[in-house]
């Protein structure tokens, strides 16, 4: 089994790394994939760059900063990962990323927003759970001492 994990930066982004390493440590056999999905390039980005291999540099330092908590966690646990750096909209370029490396699970932290407020505002959480081929797992904020 392979699973995805976005990550966002956010503590509820290690939220679902910490649930799958839990998993893991409790018996999953299971490989994994962390992703972070930067935003599209916009043409005044284009325009101020010099070339095209400054902004991908500077997407790809952008997303490994963004990664390094939850690579950090993995590290710690000595659980090995693969990793992917996306770009463009957040819920198709993940659930993309996920076909290519072939995974059978997505496990990704709650946004955190009301329903009223996740209904009109949308959530890439919701646009994932409702769009994707494969399972999805949606890990909610636990407080420090319901976590192991």
């Amino acid at each position: 089994m392979k699973i995805l994990i976005p990550v966002d930066g956010s503590e509820l982004a290690l939220d679902a790394v910490r649930h799958a390493l839990h998993m893991r440590r409790n018996g999953l056999q299971a490989s994994f994939v962390l992703a972070t999905v930067q935003p599209p390039t916009f043409m005044y980005e284009m325009i101020l760059a010099p070339d095209a291999d400054v902004l991908e540099r500077v997407t790809g330092a952008v997303g490994a900063r963004v990664l390094e908590g939850a690579q950090a966690l993995f590290q710690q646990a000595g659980v090995p990962f693969e990793r992917e750096i996306g770009s463009g909209e957040p819920a198709p370029t993940l659930i993309e990323i996920a076909q290519r490396h072939g995974c059978n699970a997505i496990i990704m932290g709650a946004r955190g927003l009301g329903g009223l407020r996740a209904a009109l505002l949308g959530s890439v959480s919701q646009a994932v759970l409702h769009t994707s081929p494969v399972p999805v797992t949606i890990v909610k904020h636990a407080p420090e001492a319901a976590t192991d």
